[in-house]
C-alpha cells in the first residue's frame, strides 16, 4: 500500500519492535516537513531508533541510517540493504535452532515450565527456580538470555528458545537476509515478553489478576512467533540487492554528521530524562551476545538486570541538552545540509528556547517551525497510557 506524501511516498512498514517514541503515526507530517527542503540525494535519519522512516521511504532515496544502539543497525539493514535469495526459509532456521534447543536445554528447563501454575504459591516458586539460572554454569556457548533473563521478561524455555534460535541465526551471518532475521526473533521476545513493551523493568505476580495476566506471556511460544514474522518478512523482502547505496551507522550523532554534507537530515533526538539504552538494553543484547557486566547498586544485581555500559544520551541530561543542539546545529549548518527536527512541546528543553537557539546558529537557512497535536503511547512509563502533546517540526533550509 502507498500513501503518497507530495514528492516521497510513504511505504507501509513490517514492524519489528514496539518502540518508545516511534513516528509512525505520524510519518506523514514527518514527510510533509522533509519534502519541503528534500530536492534529491542523501537523506540521513540522525536517530534512527527503529528505523521506521527507512522502511517508509527506503525504496526512493539513498538513506543513511544511524543511532549509537547496534539493534537498530539491524533494524535499518532489515528494511535497506536485506534481500532474499531462496536459498532457505524459516523451517530451516527452526530445525536447526530446535536440534540445538533439544541437545542443550530440554533437561534444563524440565520442571521450570509454568504450565501448572495455577495459584500465586505455585507460580511464584515456579518464577524463583527460573531466577536461580543466573548462578548456574553452562556448558554450551550460546546461553546468554537462559542464564541471565530466565523469569524476568520471559521464562527459561522461553530463553532457551531465544538462544536456540539466535545461535541458528548466527550460522547464516553471511545470508543476505541475516539482518531480517535478527530483527523477527526481536519481534518474537517483543510480543512474548511479559513487560510493557520494552525492557526497564519486569512484572512481579503480587495478586492472582497479575499473576494470570504475565501467565498468558509465560505460555507463548517464542518459536511459533519468531517463524510466523519471518516468512511474513521473507515474502516482503525484494529479491535483489537495493538500487540505492543506503548506509547504515551506529556512530555518536556528531560522528555521523562529519561523513554527511548537502544532505538532508531528520533528527528525532529523545525528548525525556529517561535513556534510551535502559528500555531496550535486552535487544542490544540480544544483537551484541557479549555476557555484558550486569549493573549491580548497594552489591545486589538491579532488577532490570541492565548492562553496564549503557549510552547516556546529552539529550535526555537537562544540563547538557542545549549544547547537545547547539553542536548539531552547528555541525548541520557547517554541511549546508538541510535539517527537520522532531521534537515536542513536553522536551528538555522549551521548544522556543530551541526555536530561538535554530534562529542563532542557522544565519544561512531560512528556520521555520510546523505543529501538530497527537497522542503519544507512554508505554507504561506514567499512569496514563497515552498522552497529548504537540508535536513540532523545525524546518530548515539552505538559502
Amino acid at each position: 500500500m502507498l500513501k503518497t506524501i507530495n514528492n516521497l511516498e510513504m511505504r507501509d512498514t513490517i514492524q519489528y519492535i514496539k518502540y518508545m517514541g516511534s513516528k509512525t503515526k505520524i510519518l506523514p507530517f514527518v514527510l510533509d516537513g522533509i519534502d519541503e527542503v528534500y530536492r534529491g540525494g542523501v537523506i540521513c535519519d540522525l536517530f534512527s531508533g527503529s528505523c521506521s522512516l527507512a522502511g517508509a521511504i527506503g525504496t526512493q532515496a539513498p538513506i543513511i541510517s544511524n543511532d549509537i544502539q547496534s539493534y537498530s543497525a539491524v533494524i535499518g539493514k532489515a528494511y535497506l540493504t536485506d534481500w532474499y535469495d531462496s536459498s532457505f526459509n524459516a523451517k530451516t532456521i527452526i530445525e536447526i535452532a530446535t536440534n540445538y534447543h533439544n541437545k542443550n536445554f530440554k533437561q534444563i528447563v524440565k520442571g521450570l515450565a509454568h504450565q501448572e501454575a495455577n495459584d500465586l504459591l505455585s507460580f511464584n516458586k515456579i518464577e524463583s527456580l527460573n531466577k536461580e539460572l543466573i548462578s548456574k554454569e553452562f556448558n554450551n556457548k550460546w546461553h546468554l538470555f537462559t542464564k541471565y533473563y530466565s523469569g524476568t521478561w520471559w521464562s527459561a524455555e522461553q530463553c532457551s528458545w531465544i538462544d536456540s534460535l539466535r545461535k541458528a541465526i548466527e550460522d547464516f551471518n553471511d545470508n543476505p537476509a541475516y539482518n531480517t532475521m535478527l530483527a523477527s526473533l526481536m519481534y518474537a521476545m517483543a510480543y512474548n515478553s511479559q513487560g510493557t513493551g520494552h525492557y526497564a523493568q519486569y512484572r512481579d505476580a503480587k495478586t492472582d489478576s497479575s499473576m494470570k495476566d504475565i501467565l498468558i506471556y509465560r505460555r507463548k511460544s517464542i518459536l511459533e512467533y519468531f517463524e510466523r514474522k519471518l516468512e511474513s518478512a521473507l515474502l516482503q523482502m525484494r529479491k535483489k540487492p537495493s538500487e540505492y547505496v543506503h548506509k547504515v551507522y551506529t556512530l555518536d550523532y556528531m560522528d555521523c554528521l562529519e561523513k554527511v554534507k548537502n544532505a538532508t537530515i531528520y533528527a528525532d533526538p529523545p525528548y525525556c530524562f529517561v535513556h534510551y539504552s535502559r528500555f531496550y538494553h535486552a535487544i542490544e543484547t540480544l544483537v551484541l551476545y557479549d555476557y555484558p557486566r550486569i549493573q549491580h547498586k548497594n552489591n545486589e544485581m538491579v532488577k532490570g538486570r541492565y548492562r553496564e555500559d549503557r549510552h547516556q544520551s546529552p539529550f535526555s541530561i537537562r544540563s547538557k541538552v542545549k549544547g547537545a543542539f547547539a553542536d548539531m546545529f552547528s555541525a548541520i549548518s557547517d554541511s549546508n545540509s538541510s535539517l527537520v527536527l522532531s521534537y515536542s512541546n513536553t522536551g528538555m528543553i522549551d521548544i522556543e528556547e530551541l526555536l530561538q537557539l535554530s534562529n542563532e546558529i542557522f544565519t544561512h537557512h531560512t528556520v521555520k517551525i510546523k505543529s501538530l497535536k497527537h497522542l503519544h503511547m507512554t508505554m507504561g512509563r506514567k499512569d496514563d497510557r497515552n498522552r497529548t502533546v504537540k508535536e513540532k517540526l523545525i524546518i530548515v533550509k539552505p538559502l
